[in-house]
């Protein structure tokens, strides 16, 4: 174990666990890890890596806590009538989690996935000159003005409000991320 880890991680120290870096200062560092990257990725220092891993980092948890709750919900609700007529599938009959992989049509796949590639090609465009995850015209996780919605975002003029909203989506998004596996699992 130490061995193994002093070989590839180069310490067994706290400076493995609490690395001093350019990105300490970052949203994100949290009690009672602080800024933790054991595989040193953000090492170098590299301000445009670590803000495409955060804009990544973000757009993940949003995803899974959707998921989460998109997994929670066949639990109590289901949507009545058929998910595909043509071949006699109701919503009922479609298991949840990993399952429903197999049950949904192929054509309702593509469905999914062009709504989601027309989303995250369209609306979700990261603009350089925006914090990592902030998109024009959304607001607080990313809801806002689009083609389903049509209302102001939440914005948080205080900037100690806003930092400590985006935190918590931070950690919440990174909690969700691992949930999502264990219920998948």
């Amino acid at each position: 174990g130490m061995v193994a880890q002093n070989a590839f991680l180069s310490t067994t120290g706290p400076e493995m666990w609490f690395p001093s870096g350019a990105f300490e200062g970052e949203l994100g560092v949290q009690a009672p890890v602080g800024f933790w990257d054991p595989l040193g990725l953000a090492a170098d220092g590299d301000a445009d890596n670590f803000r495409r891993r955060r804009a990544v980092e973000l757009k993940h948890g949003r995803i899974c806590m959707l998921a989460c709750v998109g997994y929670i919900v066949p639990e109590y609700f289901r949507w009545p009538g058929y998910l595909s007529p043509a071949q006699g599938i109701k919503f009922s009959d479609v298991p949840h989690g990993i399952a429903a992989v197999t049950k949904v049509p192929l054509e309702g796949w593509l469905q999914i996935g062009l709504f989601l590639g027309h989303y995250e090609g369209y609306f979700f465009r990261q603009d350089p000159k925006r914090a990592p995850g902030d998109f024009e015209g959304y607001g607080f996780l990313g809801a806002g003005k689009n083609f389903i919605f049509n209302f102001d975002p939440v914005e948080f003029k205080d900037a100690e409000v806003r930092k400590k909203k985006l935190s918590a989506e931070i950690a919440n998004g990174r909690l969700a991320m691992v949930a999502l596996m264990a219920m998948l699992f």
